[in-house]
């Protein structure tokens, strides 16, 4: 743990310094887009169920939470201008370096969940997955990449990703625990950003 927790700030520390004149920029272009806060807070479960506030680059019109779900599916209208380029390209993430830093995730580690979601786990499932930090990316993060898209044509999306996408995401979070090396975190950190230069 103390050698994954070395790997995440030898990253992460020069990490913020080089990409902070791309935080500005995101940073003004969303200022400039609509009104708002620069960041994106909600709470999310992390190591031992403790709750922390998980940041990314706000994405979707103020209060959005209490215009729909919290699922975002397809072309959601709550998304701003600035917002669908920023998700396309994974960039509203970038914030969760911050988290790293803080010690609340880890560069690669299990999705944190929402409260709400995370209620639907078995006793056994939240023991396990929950032994480990939350991490920006994982097998489950790649996996389920256009999540979004692949809810868009259900009559229910909460209903589905709840019965059907949460269980798969719980098989490769309990892969990710089972198998977790630093070798493995290197893997799947060149694998994600491979992800996001396709695109």
């Amino acid at each position: 743990m103390f050698t994954k927790r070395l790997f995440d700030l030898a990253l992460v520390i020069p990490g913020l310094i080089v990409l902070s004149p791309l935080f500005i920029t995101i940073s003004l272009w969303i200022k400039l887009d609509s009104s708002g806060p620069i960041f994106f807070r909600q709470k999310r479960v992390g190591q031992y169920g403790k709750e922390f506030e998980i940041l990314k680059f706000r994405t979707m019109v103020v209060n959005a939470e209490s215009l729909g779900a919290k699922l975002t599916v397809g072309s959601d209208s709550r998304i701003t201008k600035s917002g669908v380029f920023l998700r396309k390209y994974k960039v509203d993430e970038l914030p969760q370096l911050i988290n790293v830093l803080k010690g609340e995730m880890s560069l690669v580690g299990p999705r944190p969940e929402v409260p709400e979601y995370v209620a639907y786990w078995d006793a056994g499932d939240k023991e396990e997955v929950l032994s480990v930090p939350p991490g920006i990316t994982d097998f489950a993060s790649i996996e389920f990449k256009d999540e979004n898209d692949m809810l868009v044509n259900s009559k229910n999306p909460v209903d589905k990703y709840i019965k059907e996408i949460v269980p798969l995401k719980l098989e490769y979070n309990k892969r990710y625990v089972r198998e977790r090396s630093v070798w493995l975190d290197i893997s799947l950190i060149f694998k994600t950003l491979l992800e996001v230069f396709i695109r």
